[in-house]
């Protein structure tokens, strides 16, 4: 696998991941990556076919069969056999399950295989909260985004609001720290910076400054190995 060309980003929920991401990853002309959202669909497959988040023999068979792609239309869209569930797997009910599931060895081992498959070319932009980590700890660039809580969940309650999902406030900065700690708590792959990692504090930063910031730090290292 060419790690030279993989740039990963992980940080919570509300951070600026996926937005960033995606911008960063269109001008740098790499595939975008959206490792978290593997995990929502392990979720609401696993929602769907009633199986328990603790049931470790049930979701390691329902990963064995999972068939998970993207494709690139006006946005980025998730398929699950077939089926677009880019809309579905971002639902409050959804990220809460994803996190419980996450933290199940044999998920993690399955969607850290496909996530590596993915990309064995290189030319990635990878977001999650282990991608710099656990999937691709050897990559060249690796961020990790954050910001204060609250920032966070108004973030992410205008992003739910946005796509006509009723929601409340409380709950959504609930929900949030709560998936902080199960996040940051868990004992396989738990949130954290890796120690190689460029930590961005978000909070009053724009969107354009945080891909910017992150444009200047690879060009300054690609100018340094080039001396």
């Amino acid at each position: 696998m060419n790690t030279d060309t993989i740039i990963t980003i992980d940080g919570p929920t509300g951070a600026g991941k996926s937005t960033v991401g995606k911008i960063l990853a269109e001008r740098m002309g790499y595939t975008y990556l959206d490792t978290g959202a593997l995990y929502r669909v392990v979720a609401l497959e696993a929602k769907r076919a009633g199986i328990d988040p603790e049931d470790e023999a049930a979701l390691a068979q329902l990963c064995s069969r999972i068939d998970i792609s993207f494709k690139r239309e006006n946005n980025i869209k998730v398929y699950s056999s077939g089926s677009d569930v880019t809309e579905e797997i971002r639902t409050p009910e959804i990220s809460m399950l994803a996190s419980r599931i996450s933290a199940q060895k044999c998920v993690r081992k399955a969607l850290v295989r496909i996530q590596q498959a993915c990309a064995q070319g290189g030319n990635i932009v990878a977001d999650g909260r282990d991608a710099g980590t656990v999937v691709f700890p050897g990559a060249r660039f690796k961020f990790f985004l954050d910001a204060a809580p609250e920032v966070r969940s108004r973030r992410r309650y205008k992003e739910l609001i946005e796509k006509k999902l009723e929601v409340d406030y409380s709950n959504v900065h609930r929900e949030l720290l709560q998936r902080d700690r199960d996040d940051s708590s868990r004992a396989i792959a738990p949130l954290k910076p890796a120690p190689d990692a460029h930590i961005i504090d978000t909070t009053q930063m724009t969107i354009e400054e945080v891909v910017q910031t992150m444009i200047q730090i690879i060009e300054a290292r690609h100018l340094h190995s080039h001396k």
